[in-house]
C-alpha cells in the first residue's frame, strides 16, 4: 500500500493540523491548570510549597509511566481512537476535581488523569510523522507545539483570573466545560490514518521496540535533555508566582496570572526554531535554545520587574524552541518503533517535570528564588553540554558537498 502523505497543498492539512492544534491545548491546559493554584493551595490547606505541588507532578508523574503503555495501545486500536479517549476521559475528570474539596483527595483523580492525558503527546507526534509528507513534520510538529503554549497559557489564565473573582472551583468546573467542547469537536474533525497499520501488542514485540531504542545514543541524549528542559520549565511557572506576590512586587493574582500570557511567545518559537533545524541544523538550534533558557533563567534573579519578565520570556522562547526540536529528532532518530520512541522521549520529559519541579520547591523553603535559580542552572548547563556533544558528533560526520 503507498503512503498517502499530507502536503500543504492538499485540502485536509489545515483541518490536521488545527485538531492537533487543540488537541495539544486541551492536554496542556488540564495538565498544568493547577500550576497557578499551588500558593491558593498552600494557603487554603496550610502545605508548604512542594506538597502543594503534588497537583502537578502527580498528574505528570503518572503520564510518565503511562507512555510506556499507550503507544502499544495505538499500534492495536488507532491513533486517533487513543487520542479521542485521552481527552475526553481527562476532561470528565478534570470536572469531578472541581467538586473536591479536600486536597489530598484531589491527588488520586490526578494521578487517573495523568494516565488518560499520556494517551495524547506521544500519539500525536507519531501521528504526524506517519501522515505528513517528511519535507513538513518539522514546521509540523512545531506548529503542534505551539498549541502546548496556547493551552498552557489560556489554562493558566483561566484559571487565576476566575479564582481571583471567584473560587478555584468554579474555575477548574469552567476550564471542564471549555475542554469538553474543544473535545467533542477533536473527534468530530480529526482525519483517520492512512499510513496507519495494527501491529502486534505482544509484550516481547514492545519490548524489544524499546530495547532498541535505548540503544541508541544519540536519542538517550535527547532523552536527557527532555528530562532536564522540562523540569526546569516546570520548576520555574510553578514557584514564580511567590516573589512575584511578595514585596517588593506584592501582584494580585490576576496580575501574576497574565504574566502567562508569555507562552505566546512559545508560539512563535516552536515554529521558528523548528523550521531553522530544518536548515541550520537541529542540533545547533537546540544549543542555542538552551542558551536562551539560561539567560533567561538568570535574569530572573535581577529586582527590576520588567527585567525579571523579560527573563522569564528568553526562557520561556528556548524552552519552546528546545522541545520542538527535540521531540522532532526522536521520532527521527528512532530505528524502530517510533511511537515507542516518542514514549520513552515524554517518560523522561514528564518525569523531570515531576522529579526537577518538586526538588524545586524544597530549594525555594531552604534559599528562596535564588536556589530555585541555581537548580535550574545546572540543570540546563548539562542539557547544553549534552547538546553540544550531539552538535560535535553530527559535525565530525563526512558530509557530501553541495555543487
Amino acid at each position: 500500500m503507498s503512503s498517502q502523505f499530507i502536503k500543504k497543498s492538499d485540502k485536509q492539512y489545515w483541518p490536521t493540523i488545527i485538531a492537533l492544534f487543540f488537541g495539544s491545548f486541551v492536554t496542556f491546559a488540564l495538565l498544568y491548570c493547577f500550576q497557578p493554584l499551588i500558593p491558593v493551595f498552600s494557603s487554603e490547606y496550610s502545605i508548604s510549597p512542594s506538597t502543594a505541588s503534588l497537583s502537578i507532578s502527580t498528574a505528570t508523574a503518572s503520564l510518565a509511566m503511562a507512555m510506556l503503555l499507550m503507544p502499544s495501545l495505538s499500534d492495536r486500536f488507532g491513533r486517533r481512537s487513543v487520542m479521542c479517549v485521552s481527552l475526553i476521559g481527562s476532561t470528565i475528570l478534570i470536572a469531578c476535581i472541581s467538586a473536591i474539596n479536600n486536597f489530598y483527595a484531589i491527588l488520586p483523580l490526578r494521578i487517573l488523569q495523568g494516565i488518560f492525558l499520556a494517551g495524547y503527546p506521544a500519539i500525536a507526534m507519531t501521528y504526524i510523522q506517519e501522515e505528513f509528507n517528511p519535507a513538513i513534520t518539522g514546521i509540523v510538529m512545531g506548529i503542534f507545539v505551539s498549541g502546548n503554549s496556547i493551552g498552557g497559557l489560556l489554562g493558566r489564565l483561566i484559571i487565576s483570573t476566575i479564582t481571583d473573582i471567584f473560587s478555584w472551583h468554579i474555575a477548574v468546573a469552567a476550564l471542564s466545560l471549555l475542554s469538553l467542547l474543544i473535545s467533542i469537536w477533536f473527534y468530530k474533525n480529526l482525519p483517520a490514518s492512512h499510513n496507519f497499520q495494527k501491529k502486534s501488542i505482544a509484550p516481547h514485540n514492545v519490548i524489544q521496540e524499546f530495547k532498541a531504542n535505548l540503544k541508541v545514543g544519540k536519542l538517550i541524549c535527547i532523552y536527557i535533555i527532555g528530562f532536564l528542559i522540562m523540569g526546569s520549565f516546570v520548576a520555574l511557572y510553578n514557584y514564580i508566582e511567590y516573589p512575584l506576590i511578595a514585596p517588593p512586587y506584592s501582584l494580585s493574582k490576576t496580575i501574576v496570572g497574565f504574566i502567562f500570557v508569555i507562552y505566546l511567545v512559545g508560539t512563535f518559537s516552536s515554529t521558528l526554531m523548528g523550521r531553522l533545524s530544518n536548515t541550520k541544523g537541529p542540533f545547533r538550534m537546540l544549543s542555542v535554545s538552551l542558551v536562551l533558557m539560561l539567560i533567561g533563567v538568570l535574569l530572573t534573579l535581577v529586582v527590576p520587574l520588567w527585567l525579571k519578565i523579560l527573563g522569564i520570556a528568553i526562557f520561556t522562547f528556548g524552552f519552546f524552541g528546545a522541545h520542538s526540536i527535540a521531540s522532532s529528532s526522536v521520532v527521527r532518530l528512532s530505528p524502530t518503533g517510533k511511537a515507542q520512541s516518542s514514549a520513552l522521549y515524554l517518560l523522561f520529559y514528564y518525569a523531570g517535570s515531576s522529579v526537577i519541579g518538586s526538588w524545586a520547591g524544597h530549594f525555594l523553603s531552604w534559599i528562596g528564588w535564588a536556589g530555585v535559580v541555581a537548580l535550574l542552572s545546572a540543570a540546563i548547563i548539562l542539557a547544553l553540554l549534552i547538546a553540544n556533544t550531539l552538535l560535535w558528533q553530527n559535525q565530525s560526520v563526512p558530509q557530501k558537498a553541495n555543487i
